[in-house]
């Protein structure tokens, strides 16, 4: 008998993220997540009361890389201009790595018209804005851009590009480097 490295519940996360990666989330259903993990859609019930609340709980996953970039930055002691290249470029690599977590990244306007997910998806952008916006305004207060220059309007051009570059490259089947293309860009 294997080890099994993963738990369940982690393991059902995961299956998720692939099927709506590799189906798309129309196709997305309990039976085809309990089928690829050889269980029974009972077993999968067991850990979620329903396909909301595995999304969610994929919404999470999701997320917490976010937490991992900003404390990463920190310990690192960089520049305000390093400290917000880095976080732009720490997406990139791991999307890069994780091609298939990109999906989610790709379906927030779609979550956004169940209630339970909307709430979620809203939190998740702007926490994401929020820390573009205070690293953006770090830059600006030690003389690395401009003062005059929208703060917010600057975090929702990063936001927009990362999400129109990442969905080029999931187009464009990987073909290229997403972190080298992101860098490039920048």
């Amino acid at each position: 008998m294997g080890i099994n490295l993963l738990h369940r519940k982690e393991q059902l996360i995961l299956t998720t993220i692939d099927i709506i990666d590799d189906l798309g989330i129309q196709k997305l259903t309990t039976r085809e997540i309990a089928g690829r993990q050889g269980v029974s859609e009972a077993t999968l019930f067991r850990h979620f009361k329903n396909k909301n609340e595995l999304l969610l709980a994929v919404l999470d996953y999701f997320i917490q890389f976010d937490v991992d970039i900003v404390q990463s930055a920190q310990l690192r002691e960089l520049s305000p201009l390093d400290a917000l290249l880095y976080h732009i470029t720490s997406y990139a690599e791991y999307y890069q790595n994780y091609p298939a977590i990109t999906a989610i990244l790709q379906l927030f306007d779609v979550l956004r018209y169940e209630e339970e997910l909307a709430d979620k998806v809203k939190g998740i952008q702007e926490s994401r804005t929020a820390t573009l916006r205070q690293l953006i305004k770090e830059v600006q207060r030690v003389g690395e851009l401009r003062k005059d220059v929208d703060n917010d309007m600057i975090a929702v051009m990063i936001s927009g590009f990362c999400r129109e570059i990442t969905l080029n490259w999931r187009l464009n089947h990987y073909k290229y480097s997403l972190s080298d293309k992101t860098q490039e860009t920048l």
